[in-house]
């Protein structure tokens, strides 16, 4: 059965004190109630207080996905506004201390909170999931094998995240440095076929590790209730367009590597020691680095080897409906990842108030 590649997006975002610029703990229920009001199902809560999450509907094409997506960025901007607040898409935030920060009551919350400790309170990080719609379990993970190598590519694309408690990290991913923490992240091994990743999934779950699949928090999962391949590598880009481009480059990836199946064709498999190589390099040095080139056993500069993606992706481009959503990529190679342009900004200021008004301008640009 071929794959109906439907798309979710899901992105988190920061809610900010207009005067200081940190991070402000909303007044959680007042804000999320008329959020829900508005939107439904769309907004949701999560662990701190100050992240809030939005998700559009399952989209049959990519201009539905942009239409609801862009539609919930401006309701969240006017919700924020309304609240005395703004709102940025930022991975993590330049200065806000973790510590600060409220937890959200609810007792899923809790138990994170519970199990992972001082872990849990400092992962105040944001970023940008996305899924596509695969029914075929087996097609899932055999996706999801593949979909592995071109995460680090994917990553660099949307590095926005440089700072962490008013330093300059060094890392044009830090929430990646973040998350890696917690318990059951980063990439996961391949797996043979649907049952043995359940296999798995059951032993954990018997042996009291999980609850339920939903805490797998790799960077790329089979979603334990949708049938999706969910990618979660990414951080939230600054600008919607750019969220939009990401999920449009995941799609036709996904739609690539099935098809190199049906014609008896097959990505070939590197184990995740070798891809988390490349990672560590896309979390580091984003769109300015070099990534393994697994194949000729050679470094190879980040932008060359996205023109190279975006050529292996090409003949599926046209069907899904997505050139210039692809297209804009190109434009992301010239004018850097989220972390390159508050980096710019930093410099020029040596300000990191200023650095989140670019952020919160950026969030509302082309809206």
């Amino acid at each position: 059965m071929r794959p109906s590649f439907t798309l979710g997006i899901e992105e988190e975002y920061q809610t900010i004190d207009p005067v200081t610029r940190d991070l402000r703990s909303h007044v959680a229920t007042e804000m999320l109630e008329n959020g829900k009001l508005r939107l439904e199902e769309r907004v949701k809560a999560e662990m701190h207080q100050s992240v809030i999450e939005v998700g559009t509907r399952v989209c049959h094409n990519i201009q539905d996905a942009r239409e609801d997506l862009y539609d919930l960025r401006r309701n969240m901007i006017r919700l924020a506004e309304e609240n005395g607040l703004v709102l940025v898409a930022g991975a993590t935030h330049p200065f806000a201390d973790w510590r600060e920060q409220e937890i959200y009551p609810d007792p899923r919350y809790d138990k994170v909170v519970e199990d992972l400790q001082l872990v849990a309170r400092a992962n105040l990080i944001f970023g940008l999931h996305v899924h596509v719609g695969i029914e075929d379990r087996e097609a899932a993970i055999r996706i999801m094998n593949s979909l592995r190598y071109f995460l680090p590519h994917i990553l660099a694309l949307s590095t926005n995240s440089p700072f962490w408690l008013g330093m300059d990290t060094g890392y044009k991913s830090y929430r990646a440095k973040v998350f890696e923490n917690f318990p059951r992240t980063n990439l996961p091994d391949s797996f043979a076929s649907y049952s043995e990743f359940e296999n798995y999934v059951n032993l954990l779950i018997k042996t009291n590790s999980i609850d339920n699949a939903k805490k797998l928090w790799w960077d790329v999962r089979p979603h334990p209730f949708f049938n999706t391949v969910e990618v979660r590598i990414c951080d939230i880009p600054m600008r919607a367009e750019e969220s939009v481009a990401i999920a449009a480059l995941i799609q036709a990836t996904a739609m690539k590597l099935h098809c190199l199946h049906a014609n008896n064709v097959d990505f070939r498999q590197y184990s995740r020691a070798l891809l988390m190589e490349n990672k560590f390099r896309a979390v580091r040095y984003g769109l300015d680095g070099k990534l393994i080139d697994f194949g000729k056993e050679t470094e190879v500069p980040e932008r060359e080897l996205i023109e190279e993606y975006l050529h292996f992706i090409d003949d599926v481009v046209d069907e899904l409906g997505s050139r210039n959503e692809i297209n804009y990529i190109r434009t992301m190679l010239e004018n850097g990842s989220g972390a390159d342009r508050q980096l710019k900004v930093w410099r020029e200021t040596n300000d990191l108030r200023a650095v989140v008004d670019y952020m919160a301008s950026e969030t509302r640009a082309g809206l």
